[in-house]
């Protein structure tokens, strides 16, 4: 059994993959709970990648645009995963709807963050659509991948108050600071073995997390 700073995590990112150097960061700051051992994008020109070269992390490239069908994507890109064995896997603004033929190869240890308190706006637009619905808060929530789009467990979440004069942008980017937060530090539980996805839900330390996750606590 490996032990805590022998875990492996591979990172899957589109773009400039501010998540991504966020769990860089931690490690560097000794405060991740293992290392990362990869990144893999899906666009050969994602900026994130010479960022992760640049921290020395190895990368590789799986060009969706090469491939005639997403199954046929999804299994390539399950390959170029599985050669790490990694841990945990972490979708770090990865910008494809995966098929079960890659999730189904990982489930259990495949992470997103999605930007808003789920259950609710699953999908696109997630700010602005809490926005148009006068809502008092927005957020972002940290879950397990299942085949059911933004519908896996959620582990960790962070409300965030939708303030007077918001639009999309200015919301997106105030929550985008606390995805860099509570992201590695949801990963951390799986990682150190207090987080597990069974099939009825998430569980941290041997209790099952509520629909909407445990509500990250603001530190004065």
């Amino acid at each position: 059994m490996s032990s805590i700073s022998e875990k492996r995590i591979s990172i899957l990112i589109s773009g400039r993959g501010s998540n991504m150097e966020a769990f860089l960061k931690a490690e560097r700051r000794g405060v991740l709970s293992g290392q990362v051992v990869r990144v893999i994008s899906n666009r050969p020109d994602a900026a994130g990648l010479a960022t992760a070269s640049d921290a020395g992390v190895a990368t590789t490239v799986v060009d969706h645009t090469l491939y005639e069908s997403r199954g046929a994507f999804d299994a390539a890109l399950a390959e170029a995963v599985k050669q790490d064995n990694p841990d945990v896997v972490v979708l770090a603004g990865f910008m494809r709807i995966l098929t079960p033929v890659f999730i189904d190869a990982f489930v259990g240890k495949l992470v997103n963050v999605h930007p808003s308190l789920l259950p609710n706006y699953p999908g696109l637009n997630t700010h602005q659509r809490a926005i148009d619905n006068s809502d008092r808060e927005a957020g972002a929530t940290v879950h397990y991948v299942t085949n059911e789009i933004d519908g896996g467990p959620p582990i960790l979440q962070v409300s965030v108050p939708i303030e007077s004069g918001d639009d999309s942008d200015s919301l997106a980017a105030r929550i985008l600071d606390f995805e860099h937060v509570i992201f590695p530090e949801a990963v951390n539980w799986h990682l150190q073995g207090r987080l597990v996805h069974e099939a009825d839900g998430a569980y941290l330390d041997g209790k099952k997390l509520p629909p909407t996750g445990s509500l990250w606590e603001w530190q004065a």
